[in-house]
């Protein structure tokens, strides 16, 4: 008798959905409470926490929303059979513009075209509902209407122009790959990966955005006299002009080995109330890479996709789990998709992890720029941008224990604030 995935993979959507649906309504409460977490009072401007409050409601109710429909739309498509029954008609469509449909590639190529469309439509109108409602009506919507579809057909050019070679290998890989496959298939990320990470800020990002070096002055001299001081190879520092489309802040910062660059969002500069908060800000992202947390992500990332691979090889062996979801073939892709879903418990469970080590992650990065004398500034700047950006003031501890990669602002100003009540 064989196994019947697709009704378990079924069954567990919707339980995941029933479970994160349950920890929605907790946070939904928690944002509902009319008063400041004792921490924040006098901290925070009444104020700044009604519009939070309002914001983070608006954005809990169109959650719902999105969420049912997400659940509704993904598991009628396993359940009823649309994946198969499309995968067949992107065959059928191959001859009547005079091509093969024997040809596994452009039979991939043909089904990814149409779900790339079909994705674009059934999510158009959540995009433009929370752009164009939610973030104008709290004041954070920055972009034109033209400027949302610009930036939606040059993400489609681009996943026209990089897709296909990238998929063709894949096939190609797994076609040829033997007993060395999922070796084989890992080199291949793991090149591709170190590829896009070079390429995308010089190539891809810029044609989103303008990235311009930062002005001469103070706050350039003191955030290169920071990492010069902690032997970071700091070679150009960039502003990136994040106000076209949203008021919301950022800071990042990437590159490989002795040619490594920070971008500052204006709307960080625009809305630190000095230079102290801002280089604080720039402290903690060089925590992380003092303290190798780039690194740790990296290796784990890869091992993950490499024992991934190993599980997917399996998985292109069982002709059983094929037809269970309604396939008489086994396509490369089609197998990579089912494999997403019969591991989306171990995902979770992954997922869960990994949060939590990025939270320790951000406590550590926390304490470094605490150590290097930012402790204050940190703190100053943390709350600020709490106010700036408008973010939950309010959250259930379960909630945030599930989807948190940040903890909490009460968590982290406690956390600064403890090694001083310890010196005292």
């Amino acid at each position: 008798m064989e196994f019947p995935y697709l009704e378990a993979v079924v069954c567990f959507m919707i339980l995941m959905y029933l479970f994160e649906t349950y920890l929605d309504l907790r946070q939904h409460a928690a944002l509902k409470l009319p008063t400041l977490p004792k921490t924040l009072e006098g901290v925070i401007s009444q104020e700044k926490f009604e519009k939070s409050r309002a914001y983070s409601l608006d954005k809990s109710h169109f959650h719902f929303i999105h969420e049912f429909f997400s659940i509704l739309t993904e598991s009628s498509i396993l359940f009823f059979g649309v994946l198969p029954w499309f995968w067949k008609k992107s065959g059928n469509f191959l001859p009547l513009v005079g091509l093969g449909a024997e040809n596994e590639i452009l039979h991939t190529l043909a089904f990814l075209a149409g779900v790339m469309i079909w994705s674009q439509i059934t999510d158009l109108p959540f995009s433009l509902y929370s752009t164009f409602v939610i973030e104008a009506r709290h004041g954070f919507n920055k972009q034109t209407i033209w400027l949302f579809f610009r930036d939606l057909i040059k993400g489609m050019c681009l996943a026209i122009v990089l897709g296909p070679p990238i998929v063709s290998a894949i096939i190609v890989i797994v076609q040829k790959g033997g007993p060395y496959l999922a070796i084989y298939l890992w080199a291949f990320m793991f090149v591709l990966s170190l590829v896009m990470m070079t390429i995308y800020p010089v190539l891809i990002a810029p044609l989103f955005n303008k990235f311009t070096p930062l002005p001469e002055g103070d706050l350039r001299l003191k955030i290169e006299k920071l990492a010069s001081s902690l032997s970071f190879p700091l070679k150009k520092l960039f502003v990136v002009d994040g106000s076209t489309r949203s008021s919301h802040s950022n800071a990042y910062m990437y590159g490989f080995f002795k040619n490594k660059r920070i971008v500052l969002y204006d709307t960080l500069i625009q809305q630190c109330k000095n230079d102290e908060e801002i280089v604080a800000v720039i402290a903690h992202e060089l925590g992380h890479w003092k303290l190798n947390h780039t690194m740790y992500s990296f290796i784990a990332m890869q091992i993950l996709t490499f024992l991934q691979f190993g599980g997917y090889t399996l998985v292109m062996n069982s002709t059983d789990l094929f037809r269970s979801f309604g396939f008489d073939t086994q396509p490369v892709l089609i197998g990579l998709i089912l494999f997403q879903h019969i591991i989306m418990p171990i995902q979770h469970l992954v997922s869960f992890g990994f949060n939590l080590v990025s939270r320790s992650f951000e406590f550590q990065a926390d304490a470094f720029a605490k150590k290097l004398g930012y402790g204050a500034a940190l703190r100053a700047g943390l709350v600020n941008l709490q106010e700036q950006n408008l973010s939950s003031m309010n959250t259930d501890s379960w909630y945030s224990a599930y989807h948190y990669s940040h903890p909490p602002l009460v968590e982290r100003l406690a956390a600064i604030d403890e090694p001083e009540k310890k010196e005292d």
